[in-house]
């Protein structure tokens, strides 16, 4: 990194965070391989790479980046659709595969004046708008699986990655809304005035997951 660039970059707690830090000492950078192991921690140096990692919330990442406290963040897809946050997308990480969808009961059938309940609210809105469906939206922050077996809602819109969690409640996989990946993004004024630690960072990484793409 060069003299002079510190970057601060926001990453999530958790899973996406320890496949990031995968990808970061892939491409050459001396990051410690159990920088993940403490989860108290809510800043992380490590200065002989420049770096300083901001440890937050999921949801919050674009927030860090956006607002320029964070020069860079690794965040999913599904938040950044969500957040719609004023960030540059700069890099699919390919980390974390998943996707979006709607899930409900297996024996749903249409009903008048439905409901979903979502996590992302905003994504559930857009995504049944633009299919000239009207439905009322209700945002929950946890156990979104349980609204319809409750009767609160119809229909769910959450992440699915194996299905394991929508099958163990009764429920299954009715439309796919968009696949899932993490990204790395940065701020608009540090991609201008650190222009050559940011590209130096996403090109490193870009090649790594590239590299990764080649089939054996």
């Amino acid at each position: 990194m060069d003299e002079g660039e510190k970057l601060v970059v926001a990453m999530p707690k958790g899973r996406i965070f320890e496949e990031a830090l995968v990808l970061l000492r892939e491409s050459g950078l001396s990051v410690p391989a159990d920088l993940a192991t403490d989860s108290r921690k809510l800043t992380v140096e490590v200065p002989e790479e420049g770096l300083s990692f901001l440890m937050v919330k999921p949801m919050d990442v674009p927030t860090y980046v956006e607002h320029g406290v964070a020069d860079l963040g690794v965040v999913g897809k599904d938040v950044l659709m969500e957040e719609e946050r004023d960030v540059y997308e700069l890099l699919d990480l390919g980390i974390s595969p998943c996707r979006i969808s709607v899930a409900g009961t297996r024996d749903w059938k249409p009903v008048l004046n439905p409901k979903v309940a979502s996590k992302y609210p905003r994504i559930a809105d857009r995504y049944f708008r633009e299919k000239g469906q009207q439905v009322e939206v209700i945002h929950l922050n946890g156990s979104v699986e349980l609204a319809p077996l409750i009767g609160l809602a119809d229909r769910i819109v959450d992440i699915v990655s194996t299905g394991r969690t929508l099958q163990e409640n009764g429920l299954v996989e009715l439309e796919e809304i968009a696949p899932i990946t993490s990204r790395l993004i940065a701020n608009r004024a540090s991609y201008r005035l650190k222009s050559t630690a940011v590209n130096g960072m996403a090109e490193r990484m870009s090649r790594v997951v590239h590299k990764k793409e080649v089939p054996l």
